[in-house]
């Protein structure tokens, strides 16, 4: 044991290079104290470290920690192993250029010369994939109206150039940093608008494919609204229960309208742009009286809050396109009816129930005319009601998983979108 304890006692990292000490060390109490760790950045190295910094290692001889690690090359940058994906990626063509003949006169013509008669046959058009998580919300351009937009899960924001003959997902935006909430479309041209969980609502040039503006908030943006005319205007609303009326010629904040509300659904104006109608999350208080609010824009302050007193949340609000009624989508599994002048009272013997809600934030929206309205549901279903008779007018099975948001087209009056939280899109005339 003596032999042993002086063997290990004088041996070190530094040892000879004609001897080859065991890999393996026995942790044996020593009077000699282990020497300190020095790193090679010392201003003043041992000999034996400077000298394997600058002379190959012989092969077959131990090389100790210490020298292993002045040998090793600095590891490579993180940055060029992980790849960056670009703000903007163009994928396809925003152009009608490759659009079939006869869909392009249909886009080109005026909504009024084509007013629906019958109800929409349910034929798939398009089948959209390019999302790898659920799409929340998607918008038609209303100058552009051969491109739709769709705000994902997947923090990005996708526009789909639905009709043409080759690649149908034209672009792909990555602008924000979290996931999106909602898209709309500009009447200014090719500029979308888009807000998320970023706390963000991002103003981009979708042609020059550059952001253009970026309007910050100390809450996330879930839902955002042009005014109704003027797109230099637009409502932003909020999980922190604020909405807020921007300008974007100054991307400042005109007006604020606060009445500590819980997180804000869904905003709609009203078809004059006087008011606007706002629906917020009451779960999580006892005061079901705040979950619909009708606003006066330029004073400020709400000309209603007891518009619907049933205890439950509407995560969608739509006006009728001429009648002054506008419709609630409510998680009792119904589309509740409102008259949109004072005293906005609930219509209660009229609803559209026949679809499900069931938590999801489904979405309806009527057609050009009027006389439907369709609506998603938690069943992966697409629900038509006459607007006259509340009666459900068609069903199309769409998804195996929620469907969450439906339109109709802004010029070609029997085409629907709808997406669903599997991530895909699906166009049906």
């Amino acid at each position: 044991m003596d032999l042993l304890c002086n063997a290990y006692s004088n041996t070190s990292d530094d040892d000879d290079e004609g001897e080859q000490p065991k890999r393996q060390r026995l942790s044996l109490p020593s009077a000699n104290p282990p020497k300190p760790y020095r790193p090679f950045s010392f201003p003043s190295p041992s000999p034996l470290s400077s000298k394997s910094q600058t002379e190959s290692p012989i092969p077959g001889r131990y090389i100790s920690k210490r020298q292993r690690a002045s040998m090793d090359p600095l590891p490579a940058s993180r940055n060029d192993s992980v790849p960056v994906l670009s703000p903007f990626m163009l994928s396809g063509s925003i152009s009608d250029a490759d659009i079939p003949h006869s869909i392009l006169s249909l886009l080109k013509s005026k909504a009024k010369g084509h007013q629906s008669q019958n109800p929409t046959s349910g034929k798939l058009s398009a089948t959209l994939y390019g999302h790898t998580k659920a799409v929340n919300a998607i918008h038609w351009s209303s100058t552009h109206a051969h491109l739709l937009a769709s705000a994902g899960m997947d923090h990005t924001v996708c526009i789909w150039n639905v009709w043409s003959r080759n690649q149908k997902k034209a672009c792909v935006l990555n602008f924000h940093n979290a996931a999106v909430k909602d898209v709309k479309w500009s009447q200014h041209g090719h500029f979308l608008l888009s807000c998320g969980y970023d706390c963000t609502s991002r103003l981009v040039n979708v042609e020059k494919g550059l952001e253009t503006q970026v309007f910050k908030e100390d809450q996330i943006v879930g839902v955002i609204k042009f005014y109704p005319g003027n797109s230099n205007l637009f409502l932003s609303g909020g999980s922190k229960g604020h909405i807020k009326l921007w300008d974007i010629r100054t991307g400042k904040i005109v007006h604020n309208y606060n009445r500590n509300l819980g997180p804000i659904l869904d905003v709609e104006f009203t078809t004059n742009g006087k008011q606007f109608i706002s629906s917020s999350d009451v779960s999580g208080s006892n005061v079901s009286e705040n979950s619909i609010i009708v606003w006066d824009v330029s004073r400020q302050v709400p000309l209603s809050n007891q518009v619907y007193v049933e205890a439950y949340t509407c995560p969608c609000v739509r006006c009728h396109p001429f009648d002054s009624i506008f419709v609630a989508q409510s998680n009792g599994n119904y589309v509740a009816i409102f008259t949109a002048t004072a005293p906005y009272r609930l219509n209660k013997y009229k609803r559209y129930e026949s679809h499900g809600v069931s938590g999801f934030p489904i979405k309806c929206n009527f057609s050009l005319d009027g006389k439907r309205l369709v609506s998603g549901s938690s069943d992966g279903s697409i629900y038509l009601y006459d607007y006259q008779s509340s009666k459900v007018v068609k069903k199309i099975k769409a998804y195996d998983q929620a469907c969450i948001d439906v339109t109709f087209h802004p010029v070609i009056p029997n085409v629907i979108a709808s997406c669903s939280w599997d991530g895909s899109i699906l166009v049906f005339e």
